[in-house]
């Protein structure tokens, strides 16, 4: 059964950017200052007159910029690299207002979600110390507390054993209801099955232990959602911690290295056309 939900309405973009700049802003002076660096409101104007004509001609990407600017600066423990995040930024830049679904929590969540301005964006979290501390700092979010069935100790097994469970294999592999196969989310909220997803950030569950849920599941679901989509374009999918074996073998595995549109650091970036309804593999 799912454990307890928590969703929080989205508020208007100004709380947001507020609440970034405020909260990662301090932390950029106070770093600057205690390194010695240089003048905090040069480098701030640097980078305002760095920016092209045509950001002044549309403020949104100007505010993408700045939000990014804070939020990656130093002293903030940002958990992906400034060219893993700037990779995101480009994805969502290009496609936003979109549907996002983000896998996990953290630091980057609140830029995620301003990097979608007027889009959806929901994230799913199991760890629910991490869902009440991001809320505690950006309570616009809207997160949804979900459970796991498997574990990182049963990804090779688990590799291995979809290939001879039908309920897992295309054409008919489906998600929703489905809990003969163990990889498939079964029991998502119901808005993330009726919703197509333009972007997924996968960067979550927990898997750097044989106990954790591990991200098994979360790639082969986000295989399937990418491939049964119906709209126009392609889905959109950002796996971080590649360079762990299990992220690295399951994206292969069902994302397939093909639709690998760009590789930045730990951070894979692929671009998943719908398959065909009779497509009988998913590479």
């Amino acid at each position: 059964m799912m454990r307890n939900r928590i969703i929080v309405s989205e508020k208007p973009l100004f709380i947001t950017i507020v609440i970034a700049v405020i909260i990662t802003g301090g932390l950029t002076i106070s770093s600057l200052r205690s390194t010695g660096g240089a003048n905090p409101t040069s480098i701030l104007c640097t980078f305002v007159n760095s920016q092209s004509q045509t950001q002044l001609k549309d403020p949104t990407t100007t505010h993408f910029s700045a939000i990014m600017y804070y939020a990656t600066a130093r002293g903030v423990a940002a958990q992906q690299t400034l060219p893993e995040i700037r990779t995101v930024f480009d994805v969502l830049q290009t496609l936003a207002p979109c549907n996002l679904l983000v896998f996990g929590i953290g630091h980057e969540s609140l830029m995620w979600s301003a990097f979608n301005t007027r889009g959806t964006t929901l994230f799913l979290e199991d760890d629910i110390k991490w869902v009440q501390k991001t809320l505690s700092n950006a309570p616009a979010l809207r997160v949804h507390h979900i459970a796991y069935e498997t574990q990182l100790s049963e990804a090779e097994s688990l590799l291995e054993s979809y290939k001879t469970t039908p309920k897992c294999l295309p054409p008919q592999v489906d998600l929703k209801g489905n809990t003969e196969c163990k990889l498939a989310l079964s029991k998502l909220p119901e808005e993330v099955y009726r919703r197509e997803w333009d972007a997924i950030i996968i960067d979550g569950p927990r898997g750097y232990y044989q106990e954790a849920p591990g991200r098994m599941a979360v790639i082969f679901s986000v295989a399937v959602m990418a491939r049964r989509r119906q709209g126009a374009g392609d889905t959109h999918v950002l796996v971080h911690d590649v360079n762990r074996k299990v992220e690295q073998e399951y994206a292969e595995e069902f994302l397939c290295k093909n639709n690998l549109a760009k590789a930045e650091n730990r951070l894979w970036h692929f671009k998943i056309p719908p398959a065909a309804k009779d497509s009988p593999t998913f590479c």
